[in-house]
């Protein structure tokens, strides 16, 4: 526990979290609407220091509340300008103010930390801020933000975000968000970014290295790259086609819902790409010079429509993210000479008949939640459905579903409706048994 001013009493007033997958995680009571963190980074020590103010409104009357933070000491807490009470355990900061807040009532609570971050770990590994090789990679999906700044983790709970970071001067700090200014003194520099679209937590990234910042593409979206400089050459290979995906994604999908796109190359190898706001991370293991890991590449880049744009509700949706992410990479095959969305489908439906159908992608158990079927059935799921549709009614559902829930929150109840909008013949059949059932349904005839 850390100190506060005082113990806690069983003070009624707070609210918990409703996600049924990470129920430790996300609080109740109130909705963020802003995130202001102004951050100082020792690298060689492995050492931030912290101050939050989180911008939040009561949704009930609050006489206590939490916000969700890692290990990491706090050193004081107050809530509108004044002190006040608070414990710090097991994840939770558990915060008592002064005086009650108020149903409806905008209010600000001010956290000064400071320690050494470390990830959250879990059945995931470890999660959140992490210490590279020489530098820093945040990847928070789906439970590390607190392992770097106090907040409400709850992916359907987004906010706007103002982030400060102070390191030393020889290393390149990239923000989810756009560049507001950078000043140098002393032997460090200030790198402030700014996030306005609605972001859920887990969805900023701090990359923090030795890199080069170069063009990615050109194109009407600003697209940009930060990347270890020996790495450039072969970096221009694998990621040379990236402004024909960008074009190819927004005639599919519609335009891209950010200001700019970031690809950051860490000088470490890493398990998997990882998506932010904006931003994707690949480990130097995802460069060969062959466009070995161009699936990849679409894939991350497919996330800010469908994940980070349109944001699941709670984790039990996560096919909303995953299968639509893995059915782009199967448009960009098409598009780019590669095997056909068909072939893919053909492909990956005879893989999964061998396996145990044990599961349902609509609610997968967070056992399973990034279990590679809820990828691939999740893919298979919007084939079948295009065969039953037709392209002209599919395309039009995905531009449209894009378009009227962008920067917001989706469920896959809310998909089911969405669409039945744009099907000429039932399609409720067709989504129970390929989201709802374990078994493996047969693909559909094309119009049947």
């Amino acid at each position: 526990m850390t100190p506060g001013t005082g113990p806690l009493g069983a003070t009624p007033g707070a609210a918990h979290s409703t996600d049924p997958y990470l129920p430790a995680h996300g609080n109740g009571g109130y909705r963020v609407l802003h995130y202001d963190l102004d951050l100082d980074y020792r690298i060689a020590t492995n050492r931030l220091a912290g101050r939050a103010v989180v911008t939040a409104r009561a949704g009930q009357a609050l006489s206590r509340f939490s916000l969700d933070l890692g290990a990491i000491r706090v050193q004081d807490v107050r809530v509108d300008g004044q002190p006040a009470k608070f414990t710090h355990r097991s994840g939770k900061l558990r915060i008592k103010p002064d005086r009650p807040i108020g149903y409806g009532a905008t209010f600000k609570t001010e956290v000064r930390y400071a320690g050494s971050p470390v990830p959250i770990s879990g059945r995931w590994g470890d999660i959140g801020w992490d210490e590279l090789t020489d530098g820093v990679l945040v990847a928070s999906q789906p439970n590390g933000a607190p392992s770097w700044f106090p907040c409400n983790d709850h992916p359907g709970d987004k906010a706007s975000f103002l982030v400060t970071l102070t390191v030393a001067a020889p290393y390149t700090v990239l923000v989810t968000g756009d560049l507001v200014s950078r000043r140098r003194r002393a032997g460090t520099q200030t790198w402030v970014y700014e996030r306005n679209e609605p972001t859920a937590p887990y969805l900023m990234g701090v990359q923090i290295g030795r890199y080069e910042v170069v063009e990615l593409a050109a194109g009407g979206v600003p697209q940009r790259a930060a990347i270890p400089p020996r790495l450039r050459s072969v970096f221009a290979q694998d990621f040379g086609r990236h402004g024909d995906i960008m074009a190819a994604f927004e005639g599919l999908f519609g335009p891209y819902p950010f200001r700019e796109y970031v690809v950051v190359v860490a000088d470490d190898d890493l398990d998997d790409p990882i998506e932010a706001q904006g931003m994707a991370v690949f480990g130097r293991n995802h460069l060969d010079g062959l466009r070995t890991h161009e699936r990849l590449v679409a894939h991350e880049l497919a996330h800010q429509w469908f994940g980070n744009s349109l944001t699941v509700a709670d984790w039990r949706h996560i096919w909303l993210n995953e299968g639509f992410a893995t059915y782009a990479e199967w448009l960009w095959s098409a598009l780019s000479g590669g095997p056909s969305a068909d072939a893919h489908a053909e492909h990956w439906h005879a893989r999964l008949a061998l396996q145990p159908a044990t599961i349902a992608i609509a609610n997968p158990g967070v056992d399973r939640m990034f279990d590679p079927m809820v990828y691939k059935r999740g893919a298979l799921t919007l084939h079948a459905l295009r065969l039953r549709i037709g392209d002209s009614a599919f395309f039009a559902m995905l531009r449209a579903w894009v378009a009227e829930n962008r920067h917001g929150t989706v469920t896959t109840e809310q998909f089911r409706g969405h669409a039945r909008r744009f099907a000429a013949r039932p399609v409720d059949d067709l989504l129970t048994a390929w989201l709802d059932r374990p078994a493996l349904p047969p693909l559909p005839v094309f119009g049947l």
